[in-house]
């Protein structure tokens, strides 16, 4: 009896291996594939021509009329989709007026930094409101039957950005690293995050979370594995992926996260009156009534205006076209408590690689000189940025993934190469994104005067996205053994020893290993870490170190503020590639 159970049991297990075997033999690039929004046929990836690129597949339906400001409903369909272009980019607003061309050339811009600025500023993008599609990268005939998922979230200070970004290409990690790397759009600045009081808000991370479920529902199809999918994103994306890590505890999908330069923490969140506020001086503009108007009537009334009258009614954001719309306060989505949730424990307990570059400012610094700028702020006030915007959020999330137990890296990116540096004084360095095209592996258009890419850059870049693939595929214990060709694995994050990891140190390949005291020293808070949670009888129970100076001066006039207050005008401009 028990051998025929035994027998009984392991035929479906021996037909289920014996169809991913044929499904990888038989496989065609570019070949159509069933999903829930309708058979999708793809081709082959323009520099990668065994990985098969399915572009633009709808996951929501289109978010117009009594959808515009509305929670995404997702979209089920049985029609022939074209994947090979990529959807369109969700409105955003681009450059303003304000920045001229002598502040251009003042800037001290290389051609790269210049080609920066322009995908910043979304030239030649194509907008529609009928945005919310994803992209899948995919080699299903080679490597493992399921293989692991890298689902990509793009920055743009919740305000611009897009998935079809040509920095963003998925082909080569999936050609490279035997994963399934997907891409996805979400709506950004006031139709993202409108502030409406008669509505849902947050409506960017719930087209987020709808993705992360049509990847769940369809990714088996593409070769995928629907257990090992891990969120990672940059800048806005990054803080995207950790707001998913505590707005989603009862049903998580993914199994690990990878917030880069960005998390719940940073300059935190847009209070629910403050988003309101922000609403109705759009709608005021745009004659649909102000706050002491019906609300029901100024929503209807906002859902009958173009959408680019209502980008025109945005307020004017510079190079970036930064408005303000962002993540508020709702205690669904998006928390007041960060800090409280993460001593109860109340967030997402899967694996995390967290971390920031070593320069995030040398960005943003290029950006005040385009919008001539640049004089009003001192030096110690962009290292006050550098700390506190992205340094410390980075320690804390790190610090209470360890002090509750779960298996956590940490990173510091501090890679510098011809191409990647976009202004010459002062020197980049290792800026906000600038992480981005090494580990996409782009280069740039071939008719820019760009330097080309150097034997240390596509070795540290093979080894970036080995590194990135290897925690996607576990999570757990992957990163414990990658040696990438250099070095013994990557120590489990523990504050105060010798485990942060310092990517492209002296632009060298390999895990080169410091104490996080080095660089967290200045952080007021960092989240207390229990003793017993440190392991080899550390008694180092939290990284604190010594608070920074209440006062960072700024140049222009002497005049003083405190080191947050100062990171208010800066944080509207928190954007990536």
């Amino acid at each position: 009896m028990k051998a025929s159970l035994l027998h009984f049991l392991a035929v479906p297990a021996f037909a289920l291996a014996n169809t991913l075997e044929k499904r990888q033999s038989d496989w065609v690039v570019g070949q159509t594939v069933q999903t829930d929004s309708g058979p999708v046929s793809g081709h082959p990836a323009l520099n990668a021509s065994q990985v098969s690129e399915y572009l633009g597949i709808p996951f929501a339906v289109p978010p117009v009329g009594d959808l515009r400001f509305a929670p995404p409903q997702k979209y089920s369909g049985s029609s022939p989709i074209n994947g090979t272009s990529f959807g369109f980019s969700c409105p955003a607003p681009t450059i303003s007026s304000n920045v001229s061309a002598a502040n251009i050339a003042s800037a001290n811009l290389t051609a790269s930094g210049l080609l920066t600025l322009q995908a910043l500023a979304q030239y030649g993008d194509k907008f529609s409101e009928d945005c919310l599609t994803l992209n899948v990268w995919t080699k299903p005939q080679t490597g493992d039957a399921k293989k692991a998922v890298l689902l990509w979230i793009y920055g743009g200070g919740f305000t611009t950005g897009n998935s079809d970004s040509p920095v963003y290409n998925g082909q080569w990690i999936a050609d490279q690293e035997d994963v399934v790397l997907v891409s996805t759009n979400y709506r950004l600045n006031i139709f993202g995050f409108p502030g409406n009081p008669n509505g849902t808000n947050n409506l960017g991370l719930l087209d987020q979370r709808l993705a992360v479920e049509w990847v769940r529902d369809n990714i088996a199809n593409f070769g995928g594995d629907p257990t090992r999918i891990t969120l990672f994103g940059q800048s806005a994306g990054g803080a995207s992926v950790d707001y998913y890590s505590y707005a989603w505890t009862s049903d998580p999908i993914v199994a690990g996260f990878i917030p880069e330069s960005g998390t719940a923490l940073g300059l935190g969140q847009i209070k629910p009156d403050q988003s309101a506020s922000l609403w109705y001086n759009v709608s005021t503009k745009l004659g649909c009534g102000d706050a002491s108007s019906d609300e029901a009537s100024v929503l209807s009334c906002m859902r009958t205006k173009n959408y680019t009258s209502i980008l025109q009614a945005l307020p004017s954001g510079g190079v970036t076209g930064t408005t303000g719309f962002g993540p508020t306060i709702d205690n669904v989505v998006v928390f007041s408590d960060y800090l409280n949730r993460s001593a109860a424990g109340n967030f997402i307990k899967k694996p995390m690689l967290v971390g920031n570059a070593n320069n995030e400012a040398g960005l943003f610094r290029a950006v005040a000189a385009v919008e001539g700028m640049s004089s009003q702020y001192s030096d110690a006030y962009w290292n006050a940025f550098n700390l506190l915007g992205f340094v410390c959020p980075a320690a804390a999330r790190a610090n209470i993934s360890v002090a509750n137990g779960v298996p956590t890296w940490r990173y510091r990116w501090f890679g510098v190469f011809p191409n990647t540096i976009i202004t010459t004084d002062p020197e980049s360095g290792a800026w906000h994104a600038s992480e981005l095209p090494v580990l996409f592996n782009y280069s740039g258009p071939a008719d820019l005067e760009i330097p080309a890419t150097t034997p240390e850059e596509i070795a540290i870049g093979n080894y970036f996205r080995g590194a990135w693939a290897t925690f996607a595929k576990d999570p757990v214990n992957g990163l414990r053994t990658y040696s990438g060709g250099n070095g013994a694995g990557w120590p489990t994050y523990l504050p105060g020893q010798n485990t942060l990891v310092r990517l492209a140190y002296q632009n060298l390949t390999g895990p080169n290993l410091a104490p996080s005291q080095m660089y967290d020293s200045g952080c007021p808070v960092t989240f207390a870490v229990p003793s017993g949670a440190l392991g080899n009888g550390s008694t180092n129970a939290t990284v604190t170190g010594t608070a920074p100076p209440t006062t960072v001066t700024k140049s222009e006039g002497g005049r003083r503020e405190t080191g947050f207050g100062l990171l208010v005008f800066l944080g509207a401009l928190l954007f990536a590639l």
